[in-house]
């Protein structure tokens, strides 16, 4: 294992800085869903229907800000972004418990679309301070860091929420927590471009440097860099699957008290798995990790009760986070920095739709046949499109073999045909 890899991450100046102040970023926008769904359950007593439609418009604008907000920091740095999304998101929130309901459900898609983009920042700022060779390193970090935070994040807005007797204050604390997260990152600036790719070089240069430019911003939207956004959301609907599964099998044997110990469980799994694969000197291709995901996910539905389903989680969360990690690190090496933001931000995108995707979805098939037939239902789904990626990058690899067999073999047949 390249365990001094990790090491060479954390020893670069101000590493480890920049992962504390992005840990603690993070929290505040893990909470929004648990604090949002109980709001409008507890507070305004109406239906888990419509808490439901409110968080779903929320991640509709999440979906349809990240690449936007992306495209704006690689066109006019962090600062600004950071600027108009901390304000909306503590205006947001701390008007939601005044608001009536369909005012918020209104507010909810174009407020999403301004939800502070920590991730996107944070990804595209290791991208840039991180040499290549130990990136896939800094990202197994990185997820590791988001599973802590999604630890620390929904307990902290449930503790608040028992602890306040309503999720009102809830809230607003977390609107001040958002804010603040902006107010961190704004007053760190974190770098989004190294040395090598930054803009206005001079002379001969700069001037290759332009001209090189829209032959890039054409050809990033590339097969392969769609399929690794195709990856990432199939992951993110296994995990959002998993999330639903998991309430639904504690709440079928009486024991939903022990869901956040589960939870626990699943994402240390996942910590563990994410320090294996940077780690590994060989990592697993994300199609793999994807196969692996979606086949260890299955047997969760089948647990008998919540001791078990704590053992059952434990082998497809250590397929969790390198996924993911995986899927970052590939957008960081198929794209130009100039457009990192921009691809950071589909990125996170595709992570949201997925999400959407995997919960409504796995729900109905519970609802129609059991738990059990939910996680076969999506994990054999997610395993068919793993296949369906191994097999492309199999045919692409072939392909590329032959061109270059080609491409040795003419010049050499050319020299032949003409006696040289």
């Amino acid at each position: 294992m390249h365990l001094a890899r990790y090491k060479s991450v954390l020893a670069l100046p101000g590493m480890r800085t920049f992962m504390l102040v992005s840990l603690i970023a993070r929290i505040p926008g893990t909470a929004w869903t648990t604090a949002l769904t109980l709001s409008v359950v507890l507070d305004r007593h109406r239906s888990y229907a419509e808490a439901g439609a409110a968080t779903a418009a929320f991640t509709v604008g999440l979906a349809l800000g990240s690449p936007l907000l992306g495209r704006a920091i690689d066109r006019g740095g962090p600062r600004p972004v950071l600027l108009l999304t901390g304000l909306v998101s503590l205006l947001f929130w701390n008007l939601v418990p005044i608001l009536p309901y369909s005012a918020v459900l209104a507010l909810a898609v174009p407020c999403g679309a301004l939800q502070v983009p920590v991730t996107t920042l944070v990804r595209q700022s290791l991208a840039a301070r991180v040499p290549e060779q130990v990136r896939r390193q800094a990202y197994s970090l990185d997820s590791m860091a988001v599973e802590l935070s999604f630890m620390v994040g929904p307990a902290l807005a449930v503790l608040a929420i028992t602890q306040l007797g309503e999720a009102t204050s809830t809230l607003r604390v977390l609107g001040v927590g958002l804010g603040l997260s902006a107010a961190v990152l704004y007053a760190y600036n974190p770098r989004l471009h190294d040395g090598a790719s930054s803009v206005g070089k001079a002379g001969a240069e700069g001037a290759e440097h332009a001209a090189a430019r829209p032959k890039a911003k054409a050809a990033w939207l590339a097969p392969g860099f769609l399929m690794i956004l195709a990856v990432c959301a199939a992951a993110c609907m296994m995990l959002a699957s998993t999330d639903v599964a998991i309430v639904a099998v504690l709440r079928g044997h009486g024991q939903i008290e022990w869901a956040g110990i589960v939870v626990i469980t699943w994402c240390a799994a996942s910590m563990v798995g994410g320090f294996v694969h940077g780690a590994m000197p060989r990592p697993l291709p994300m199609t793999v990790l994807l196969l692996a995901l979606g086949a260890l996910s299955i047997p969760i539905g089948l647990a008998g009760s919540w001791w078990l389903l704590c053992l059952v989680v434990i082998p497809a969360g250590l397929a969790c986070a390198p996924t993911i990690a995986s899927t970052v690190d590939g957008v960081s090496r198929a794209v130009p920095a100039e457009r990192r933001g921009q691809a950071m931000g589909m990125h996170s995108a595709a992570l949201t739709v997925g999400g959407a995707i995997g919960s409504p979805l796995v729900g109905i098939v519970i609802d129609s046949g059991g738990t059990g037939w939910g996680m076969a239902v999506m994990g054999a789904m997610v395993c068919v499109l793993a296949l369906v990626g191994i097999t492309a990058q199999f045919l692409r690899r072939q392909q590329v073999a032959a061109a270059r067999v080609f491409e040795d073999y003419s010049p050499a047949r050319a020299a032949y045909e003409t006696g040289s």
